[in-house]
Formats: structure tokens, C-alpha cells, sequence
């Protein structure tokens, strides 16, 4: 496998480190010798065939699950440091959503790591949790059981439970799946307002058409980091074809028409 291609950012301020990552499940690796940088207030794709690790990435980096080699850092600590700024979004099927409790109480646990499990939200919290619903437009929603809502709509409360956070980096795993065109519209004026104000978000993606248009910074795995760097830099034919072995057909859309 060709070497890695990176391309070092102008800016003055990592907002992820991670060197030489490295995990494996039952003697086989998920990820392996992975290293990445991201610079901060950009908006970043992880992306790659399935199994790839892309959602063990987002794991590792967060102590979800332990790596067998590698460091992580946030913003120059390691995470667990600077836990109270970093906000997640998990993957929408992976949460029980049969659980009855309502879409503002959802919300509010997005504040338990600042206020701790046994002090109860007040009415400051309540406001800040209806401000979050109200970006995502589910304000309506606030009372509803989480049961009887739509996959887009559960998708939105996820983005609002982050928002409440209100961390400077955003992990966020494949939140535009099974969402309506309304919503996926929703989610990218919502990236574009986070990206504005300063906020560096890293999201997986499976949406290679998608790629040029949302986002301005890539990573592309394939168990070892394939390429990291800015979508016009590294976006390209070379790459994918390393990154999913040919078998995607974007890639032909990428190559120059003959002269």
C-alpha cells in the first residue's frame, strides 16, 4: 500500500491529534498505524468501504473502546481532559428508541456531564434544551415520547442533545442516514452556522457525491488512514481508488474528459 498523503494545515491549532492508532478486534486490526490531524473550525468527512473503521475511529478517540497502540489528543490534552468539550453524536440505530422518556429529557442529558447525575436540570437548562430544539426545528416536539417520532426527527434531537453541550469539537456518526431531503438540508445549515462560529466537526459519511459540497476537510480510511487533508487536495481519483479498491463508480466521475 502506497504511503499515506497528508497535508499539513496553515493553521495554528490542532483541534485532533492522533498518531500511530491502532485497534484490534480478536487478533484482527480495525484500525491500524492510523495518523490524523485536524485543524480547528473545519468541517471534516471520515469516510471508506464498510469495515473500514470508521466508526471505530470515532470510538477510539473518545475512550469507548481501548486502542492496542496510538495517543489521542484534543486541542493538545488527551481527551479525557477535555471530555467537557467534545460533543457526540452516535449513530441513530444504535440507541433504543423504544426507551420511554420524552424529546426534551433526551436533550437534557446532553448537560449531565457539566451538572453530574445527581443534580437535577432546572429551568435555565430547560431553556437552553427548547433553544437547541428550536435550531433544529423540533419545538413542537419538546413533550413527545422519542418512540412515536420519525427517523429524521430522532436524528434531530440527537443534533440538539450535542448542541446543549455546547462543545468546540462535534464527533458525529453518519447523521445524514435514513434522514428525508428536509432534514439533510437542516443538518448542513446547521454544520455551516457550527462551522462559522468556530466549531471543528468530524463526521462519518458514506455520501461520496455529497463530499465537495459539505465539507472542506477529509479523511479516508480503508483500516490504514489512506489520505487526510483538505476535499481539494485530496479528494481524488488516486485515493478513492486506494481508499475502496475501484469498486466505487464516483470515481469515474472524477476523471477528466478526453480532450
Amino acid at each position: 500500500m502506497e504511503p499515506t498523503t497528508h497535508i499539513q494545515s496553515a493553521s495554528p491549532q490542532i483541534a485532533l491529534h492522533v498518531e500511530d492508532l491502532t485497534v484490534v478486534y480478536k487478533d484482527k486490526p480495525a484500525l491500524w498505524d492510523v495518523d490524523v490531524q485536524v485543524p480547528e473550525g473545519v468541517v471534516m468527512a471520515v469516510i471508506g468501504p464498510n469495515g473500514a473503521g470508521k466508526t471505530t475511529f470515532l470510538k477510539a478517540v473518545l475512550g469507548l473502546i481501548r486502542p492496542a497502540a496510538g495517543q489521542v489528543s484534543v486541542l493538545g490534552l488527551p481527551y479525557a481532559k477535555r471530555r467537557n468539550i467534545v460533543g457526540y453524536v452516535p449513530q441513530r440505530t444504535s440507541v433504543d428508541w423504544d426507551f420511554p422518556t420524552t424529546v426534551i429529557d433526551v436533550v437534557m442529558m446532553g448537560m449531565y456531564g457539566n451538572l453530574g447525575w445527581i443534580k437535577r436540570p432546572g429551568s435555565h437548562e430547560k431553556k437552553l434544551a427548547m433553544d437547541a430544539l428550536d435550531k433544529v426545528k423540533m419545538t413542537d416536539f419538546a413533550h413527545r415520547q422519542i418512540s412515536q417520532l420519525s427517523g429524521g426527527q430522532q436524528q434531530r434531537v440527537f443534533l440538539a442533545r450535542a448542541l446543549v453541550q455546547n462543545a468546540l469539537i462535534y464527533l458525529m456518526d453518519e447523521p445524514f442516514q435514513g434522514v428525508d431531503a428536509v432534514t439533510e438540508r437542516s443538518i448542513v445549515a446547521l454544520l455551516q452556522e457550527l462551522r462559522s462560529s468556530g466549531k471543528t466537526l468530524i463526521i462519518v459519511h458514506h455520501d461520496l457525491q455529497t463530499v465537495p459540497s459539505y465539507f472542506d476537510w477529509v479523511t479516508m480510511l480503508n483500516v490504514r488512514c489512506i489520505a487526510s487533508g483538505p476535499v481539494t487536495e485530496v479528494f481524488d481519483e488516486k485515493n478513492l481508488h486506494l481508499t475502496y479498491g475501484g469498486r466505487t463508480p464516483f470515481v469515474t466521475s472524477l476523471k477528466k474528459p478526453a480532450s
